[in-house]
Protein backbone atom coordinates (compact mmCIF):
# COMPACT_ATOMS: atom_id res chain seq x y z
CA UNK A 1 0.00 0.00 0.00
CA UNK A 2 0.97 3.37 -1.33
CA UNK A 3 1.06 6.01 0.70
CA UNK A 4 -0.25 8.49 -2.00
CA UNK A 5 -2.87 6.41 -2.96
CA UNK A 6 -6.21 7.87 -2.40
CA UNK A 7 -8.20 7.01 0.61
CA UNK A 8 -12.49 7.61 1.11
CA UNK A 9 -12.73 9.01 4.54
CA UNK A 10 -16.22 8.66 5.07
CA UNK A 11 -18.14 10.99 2.58
CA UNK A 12 -14.46 12.65 1.08
CA UNK A 13 -11.86 11.35 -1.23
CA UNK A 14 -8.21 12.43 0.36
CA UNK A 15 -5.53 12.50 -2.12
CA UNK A 16 -3.08 10.71 -0.62
CA UNK A 17 -2.80 8.62 2.77
CA UNK A 18 -0.52 11.86 4.41
CA UNK A 19 -2.37 13.65 7.66
CA UNK A 20 -0.72 16.73 8.60
CA UNK A 21 -1.05 16.36 12.69
CA UNK A 22 -3.28 19.11 14.73
CA UNK A 23 -0.06 21.13 15.99
CA UNK A 24 -0.66 24.48 18.13
CA UNK A 25 0.92 27.93 16.74
CA UNK A 26 -0.30 30.34 18.48
CA UNK A 27 -0.84 33.15 15.60
CA UNK A 28 -4.91 33.57 16.43
CA UNK A 29 -4.21 37.43 17.22
CA UNK A 30 -7.13 37.86 20.31
CA UNK A 31 -8.59 34.04 19.54
CA UNK A 32 -9.90 35.21 15.98
CA UNK A 33 -8.22 33.12 12.90
CA UNK A 34 -6.69 35.58 10.45
CA UNK A 35 -5.48 35.97 6.77
CA UNK A 36 -2.24 35.11 8.18
CA UNK A 37 -3.88 31.32 9.30
CA UNK A 38 -5.68 30.92 6.15
CA UNK A 39 -2.28 31.61 4.16
CA UNK A 40 -0.50 29.16 6.44
CA UNK A 41 -2.67 26.24 6.03
CA UNK A 42 -3.08 26.85 1.92
CA UNK A 43 0.30 26.37 1.51
CA UNK A 44 -0.31 22.63 3.19
CA UNK A 45 -3.13 21.79 1.28
CA UNK A 46 -1.61 19.38 -0.62
CA UNK A 47 -1.61 16.67 1.99
CA UNK A 48 -4.64 14.26 2.36
CA UNK A 49 -6.25 15.63 5.20
CA UNK A 50 -5.13 18.69 7.07
CA UNK A 51 -6.38 18.69 10.70
CA UNK A 52 -6.29 22.16 12.46
CA UNK A 53 -4.05 23.07 15.40
CA UNK A 54 -6.41 22.92 18.71
CA UNK A 55 -9.19 25.31 18.81
CA UNK A 56 -11.64 26.30 21.84
CA UNK A 57 -15.45 25.66 21.72
CA UNK A 58 -15.95 27.78 24.23
CA UNK A 59 -14.72 31.06 25.96
CA UNK A 60 -13.68 28.72 29.03
CA UNK A 61 -11.28 26.40 27.33
CA UNK A 62 -8.80 29.05 25.95
CA UNK A 63 -5.60 28.12 27.82
CA UNK A 64 -3.24 29.24 25.71
CA UNK A 65 -1.48 32.89 24.79
CA UNK A 66 -3.41 33.37 21.24
CA UNK A 67 -4.62 29.75 20.28
CA UNK A 68 -8.07 30.25 17.76
CA UNK A 69 -11.64 29.65 19.10
CA UNK A 70 -14.95 28.88 17.48
CA UNK A 71 -17.42 30.22 19.54
CA UNK A 72 -17.93 33.61 18.20
CA UNK A 73 -19.57 35.18 14.77
CA UNK A 74 -16.06 37.15 14.09
CA UNK A 75 -14.02 33.41 14.98
CA UNK A 76 -16.22 31.89 12.54
CA UNK A 77 -15.88 34.40 9.94
CA UNK A 78 -12.05 33.72 10.10
CA UNK A 79 -12.39 29.77 9.78
CA UNK A 80 -14.55 30.67 6.74
CA UNK A 81 -11.24 32.26 4.99
CA UNK A 82 -9.22 29.35 6.14
CA UNK A 83 -11.38 26.64 4.60
CA UNK A 84 -12.03 28.94 1.48
CA UNK A 85 -7.93 29.20 0.92
CA UNK A 86 -8.01 25.70 1.14
CA UNK A 87 -10.28 24.71 -0.75
CA UNK A 88 -9.00 26.64 -3.82
CA UNK A 89 -5.93 24.84 -3.35
CA UNK A 90 -8.17 21.65 -3.22
CA UNK A 91 -7.60 20.13 0.15
CA UNK A 92 -9.45 19.05 2.71
CA UNK A 93 -9.68 20.32 6.25
CA UNK A 94 -10.91 19.09 9.73
CA UNK A 95 -10.61 21.74 12.63
CA UNK A 96 -10.00 20.47 16.13
CA UNK A 97 -11.51 21.09 18.56
CA UNK A 98 -9.87 21.41 21.98
CA UNK A 99 -11.12 22.20 25.65
CA UNK A 100 -8.23 23.28 27.29
CA UNK A 101 -10.19 22.50 30.77
CA UNK A 102 -7.53 22.87 33.78
CA UNK A 103 -4.86 23.66 31.14
CA UNK A 104 -5.17 27.20 31.88
CA UNK A 105 -2.40 30.45 32.35
CA UNK A 106 -4.70 32.64 33.87
CA UNK A 107 -3.56 35.37 32.14
CA UNK A 108 -4.87 34.10 29.01
CA UNK A 109 -8.18 33.00 29.29
CA UNK A 110 -10.84 35.92 28.38
CA UNK A 111 -12.43 38.06 30.39
CA UNK A 112 -15.48 36.77 30.59
CA UNK A 113 -13.88 32.78 30.73
CA UNK A 114 -13.85 30.69 33.69
CA UNK A 115 -11.47 27.42 34.80
CA UNK A 116 -13.89 23.98 34.52
CA UNK A 117 -12.25 20.78 34.31
CA UNK A 118 -14.37 17.26 35.82
CA UNK A 119 -12.94 17.61 39.64
CA UNK A 120 -10.74 20.67 41.57
CA UNK A 121 -7.47 19.15 40.67
CA UNK A 122 -4.52 21.32 40.02
CA UNK A 123 -2.38 20.65 36.97
CA UNK A 124 1.12 20.63 37.89
CA UNK A 125 3.97 22.94 35.75
CA UNK A 126 3.36 25.76 33.96
CA UNK A 127 2.10 28.13 30.87
CA UNK A 128 3.35 31.00 28.73
CA UNK A 129 1.71 34.12 29.10
CA UNK A 130 2.47 37.25 26.84
CA UNK A 131 2.24 39.66 29.92
CA UNK A 132 3.47 38.01 32.57
CA UNK A 133 5.50 35.06 31.12
CA UNK A 134 5.36 31.42 32.54
CA UNK A 135 2.53 31.45 35.54
CA UNK A 136 1.31 28.43 37.16
CA UNK A 137 -1.68 26.64 36.32
CA UNK A 138 -5.26 27.53 37.64
CA UNK A 139 -7.03 25.28 39.87
CA UNK A 140 -10.64 24.79 38.33
CA UNK A 141 -13.55 24.60 39.36
CA UNK A 142 -15.24 20.83 39.29
CA UNK A 143 -17.82 20.86 36.37
CA UNK A 144 -21.42 20.45 37.54
CA UNK A 145 -24.44 18.53 35.35
CA UNK A 146 -25.65 21.81 34.58
CA UNK A 147 -22.05 22.56 33.67
CA UNK A 148 -21.24 19.50 31.37
CA UNK A 149 -24.74 19.63 29.77
CA UNK A 150 -23.38 23.55 28.62
CA UNK A 151 -19.82 22.42 27.43
CA UNK A 152 -21.35 19.43 25.77
CA UNK A 153 -23.76 21.78 23.88
CA UNK A 154 -20.95 24.08 23.26
CA UNK A 155 -18.74 21.34 20.97
CA UNK A 156 -22.04 20.47 19.82
CA UNK A 157 -22.64 24.55 18.57
CA UNK A 158 -18.91 25.19 17.48
CA UNK A 159 -18.72 21.91 15.20
CA UNK A 160 -22.43 22.58 13.98
CA UNK A 161 -21.14 26.24 12.53
CA UNK A 162 -17.70 25.14 11.78
CA UNK A 163 -19.06 23.25 9.12
CA UNK A 164 -22.35 24.45 8.05
CA UNK A 165 -21.22 28.52 7.93
CA UNK A 166 -17.34 28.26 7.90
CA UNK A 167 -17.70 25.40 5.40
CA UNK A 168 -14.91 22.89 6.89
CA UNK A 169 -15.23 19.28 6.13
CA UNK A 170 -15.01 18.02 9.67
CA UNK A 171 -14.14 18.31 13.28
CA UNK A 172 -11.92 16.73 15.49
CA UNK A 173 -12.87 16.26 18.99
CA UNK A 174 -9.21 16.58 20.90
CA UNK A 175 -9.71 13.49 23.74
CA UNK A 176 -5.80 13.63 23.77
CA UNK A 177 -3.14 15.12 26.00
CA UNK A 178 -4.72 15.92 29.15
CA UNK A 179 -7.43 18.68 27.39
CA UNK A 180 -10.88 18.40 29.18
CA UNK A 181 -11.97 15.15 27.17
CA UNK A 182 -8.96 13.41 28.19
CA UNK A 183 -9.31 15.00 31.79
CA UNK A 184 -12.65 12.85 31.77
CA UNK A 185 -10.85 9.71 30.49
CA UNK A 186 -8.17 9.60 33.14
CA UNK A 187 -8.37 8.67 36.80
CA UNK A 188 -5.87 11.57 37.92
CA UNK A 189 -7.74 14.22 36.53
CA UNK A 190 -11.13 12.50 36.96
CA UNK A 191 -11.96 11.69 40.90
CA UNK A 192 -15.92 12.13 40.58
CA UNK A 193 -17.96 9.98 42.54
CA UNK A 194 -20.93 10.64 40.49
CA UNK A 195 -21.55 9.17 36.73
CA UNK A 196 -18.88 10.83 35.27
CA UNK A 197 -16.43 9.61 37.64
CA UNK A 198 -15.12 6.21 38.98
CA UNK A 199 -15.27 2.91 36.51
CA UNK A 200 -14.06 3.34 33.17
CA UNK A 201 -17.32 3.50 31.21
CA UNK A 202 -18.32 6.66 33.85
CA UNK A 203 -14.89 7.80 33.25
CA UNK A 204 -15.81 7.19 29.05
CA UNK A 205 -19.37 9.11 29.62
CA UNK A 206 -18.65 12.84 28.63
CA UNK A 207 -16.59 11.61 25.57
CA UNK A 208 -19.39 9.47 24.08
CA UNK A 209 -22.13 12.19 24.95
CA UNK A 210 -20.41 14.70 23.59
CA UNK A 211 -19.34 12.31 20.65
CA UNK A 212 -23.24 11.35 19.72
CA UNK A 213 -23.99 14.66 20.32
CA UNK A 214 -21.79 16.77 17.13
CA UNK A 215 -22.79 13.26 15.12
CA UNK A 216 -26.25 13.67 15.80
CA UNK A 217 -25.65 17.51 14.35
CA UNK A 218 -23.51 17.06 11.67
CA UNK A 219 -23.23 13.42 10.66
CA UNK A 220 -20.73 10.58 11.25
CA UNK A 221 -17.93 11.44 8.82
CA UNK A 222 -17.54 14.49 9.84
CA UNK A 223 -16.28 13.56 13.01
CA UNK A 224 -13.27 12.09 14.23
CA UNK A 225 -11.76 12.06 17.35
CA UNK A 226 -7.98 11.92 18.97
CA UNK A 227 -6.52 10.29 21.98
CA UNK A 228 -3.49 9.25 23.68
CA UNK A 229 -3.37 5.98 25.67
CA UNK A 230 -0.47 6.28 27.45
CA UNK A 231 0.11 9.57 27.12
CA UNK A 232 1.89 11.53 29.93
CA UNK A 233 1.31 14.88 28.72
CA UNK A 234 -0.62 17.77 30.88
CA UNK A 235 -0.04 16.11 34.19
CA UNK A 236 -2.57 13.02 33.70
CA UNK A 237 -1.32 9.41 34.51
CA UNK A 238 -0.11 7.63 31.88
CA UNK A 239 -0.81 4.14 33.12
CA UNK A 240 -3.51 2.68 35.08
CA UNK A 241 -5.26 -0.48 35.89
CA UNK A 242 -8.42 0.16 33.46
CA UNK A 243 -6.37 1.84 30.40
CA UNK A 244 -6.83 -1.24 27.91
CA UNK A 245 -10.64 -1.85 29.53
CA UNK A 246 -11.07 1.76 29.03
CA UNK A 247 -9.92 2.39 25.50
CA UNK A 248 -11.71 -0.86 24.37
CA UNK A 249 -14.79 0.48 25.34
CA UNK A 250 -13.95 3.48 24.14
CA UNK A 251 -13.53 2.30 20.68
CA UNK A 252 -16.34 -0.19 20.20
CA UNK A 253 -19.02 2.79 21.37
CA UNK A 254 -17.53 4.99 18.96
CA UNK A 255 -17.60 2.20 16.16
CA UNK A 256 -21.58 2.15 17.16
CA UNK A 257 -21.70 5.40 16.94
CA UNK A 258 -20.43 5.98 13.04
CA UNK A 259 -17.69 8.04 13.76
CA UNK A 260 -15.44 8.65 10.41
CA UNK A 261 -11.78 8.16 12.32
CA UNK A 262 -10.06 7.59 15.55
CA UNK A 263 -7.03 9.68 15.86
CA UNK A 264 -3.95 7.81 17.79
CA UNK A 265 -1.13 10.39 18.88
CA UNK A 266 1.88 8.53 19.75
CA UNK A 267 4.18 10.34 21.55
CA UNK A 268 6.87 7.67 22.51
CA UNK A 269 9.74 8.81 20.46
CA UNK A 270 11.16 12.11 20.44
CA UNK A 271 8.36 13.52 22.42
CA UNK A 272 9.47 11.88 25.21
CA UNK A 273 6.77 10.08 26.33
CA UNK A 274 6.65 6.36 27.76
CA UNK A 275 6.60 3.53 25.73
CA UNK A 276 3.33 1.89 25.42
CA UNK A 277 2.62 -1.27 27.37
CA UNK A 278 0.62 -3.17 25.39
CA UNK A 279 -0.23 -3.27 21.70
CA UNK A 280 -3.16 -0.65 22.20
CA UNK A 281 -2.91 0.69 18.59
CA UNK A 282 -4.36 -2.84 17.47
CA UNK A 283 -6.35 -3.43 20.34
CA UNK A 284 -8.61 0.10 19.76
CA UNK A 285 -8.26 -0.84 15.64
CA UNK A 286 -9.56 -4.15 16.42
CA UNK A 287 -12.71 -2.85 18.52
CA UNK A 288 -13.04 -0.05 16.29
CA UNK A 289 -12.91 -1.49 12.83
CA UNK A 290 -12.77 2.03 10.76
CA UNK A 291 -10.69 3.81 10.03
CA UNK A 292 -7.75 4.85 12.71
CA UNK A 293 -5.07 7.62 11.99
CA UNK A 294 -1.70 7.52 13.60
CA UNK A 295 2.11 8.04 13.59
CA UNK A 296 4.92 9.67 15.26
CA UNK A 297 8.64 10.53 14.31
CA UNK A 298 7.56 10.14 10.76
CA UNK A 299 10.27 11.88 8.25
CA UNK A 300 10.40 9.87 5.45
CA UNK A 301 8.74 7.91 2.65
CA UNK A 302 9.38 4.63 4.04
CA UNK A 303 8.26 5.75 8.29
CA UNK A 304 4.66 6.91 6.39
CA UNK A 305 4.80 3.43 4.44
CA UNK A 306 5.52 1.66 7.91
CA UNK A 307 2.38 2.83 9.57
CA UNK A 308 0.19 1.91 6.44
CA UNK A 309 2.16 -1.63 6.48
CA UNK A 310 1.90 -2.71 9.94
CA UNK A 311 -2.14 -2.21 9.44
CA UNK A 312 -3.13 1.36 10.05
CA UNK A 313 -5.13 3.59 7.29
CA UNK A 314 -3.89 7.15 7.06
CA UNK A 315 -0.16 8.46 8.84
CA UNK A 316 -0.29 11.56 10.57
CA UNK A 317 2.98 13.96 10.62
CA UNK A 318 3.36 16.60 12.53
CA UNK A 319 6.63 19.03 13.13
CA UNK A 320 7.87 18.03 9.16
CA UNK A 321 5.58 20.01 7.62
CA UNK A 322 6.49 23.55 9.45
CA UNK A 323 9.45 23.66 7.31
CA UNK A 324 8.28 22.17 4.86
CA UNK A 325 4.74 23.10 3.27
CA UNK A 326 5.27 20.96 0.06
CA UNK A 327 6.33 17.79 2.16
CA UNK A 328 4.03 15.67 -0.05
CA UNK A 329 5.95 16.75 -3.14
CA UNK A 330 9.53 16.25 -1.31
CA UNK A 331 8.05 12.64 -0.20
CA UNK A 332 7.30 12.13 -3.85
CA UNK A 333 10.91 13.19 -5.06
CA UNK A 334 12.41 11.41 -2.22
CA UNK A 335 13.88 14.68 -1.50
CA UNK A 336 15.60 16.08 1.68
CA UNK A 337 13.70 17.56 4.58
CA UNK A 338 14.47 21.06 5.84
CA UNK A 339 14.38 21.45 9.66
CA UNK A 340 12.11 23.69 11.70
CA UNK A 341 13.17 26.34 13.52
CA UNK A 342 11.75 25.47 17.31
CA UNK A 343 12.16 28.98 18.88
CA UNK A 344 9.37 30.39 16.20
CA UNK A 345 6.89 27.42 16.73
CA UNK A 346 4.56 29.62 19.35
CA UNK A 347 5.34 33.45 18.48
CA UNK A 348 3.22 35.45 16.68
CA UNK A 349 3.88 36.81 13.15
CA UNK A 350 4.73 34.96 9.43
CA UNK A 351 8.58 34.41 10.62
CA UNK A 352 9.09 30.26 11.32
CA UNK A 353 5.10 29.85 10.00
CA UNK A 354 4.79 31.02 6.31
CA UNK A 355 8.03 31.97 5.63
CA UNK A 356 9.43 27.94 4.77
Amino acid sequence: MSIFQSYQLGDQTLDNRIVMAPMTRCRAIDNVPNNLMAEYYAQRASTGLIITEGTSPSVNGIGYARIPGAYSPLQIEGWKKVADAVHAKNGKIFVQLMHCGRIVGAENLPEAGEVLAPSAVKAAGEMFTDTKGMVPHVTPRAMTLEDIIQTQQEFVDSATALVNRAGVHGVELHAANGYLLDQFLNPKSNVREDAYGGDFKNRARFVLEVSKKVVASVGKDKVGIRISPYGAMNDVDHDYEDLVDLYSYLASELREIGIAYIHIADHSGSMGAPDFKTDIKSTIKLHFQNTIITGGDINSVDDAEKILSDGYDLAYIGRPFISNPDLVQKFLDRADLKDPNPDLFYTPGKEGYTDY
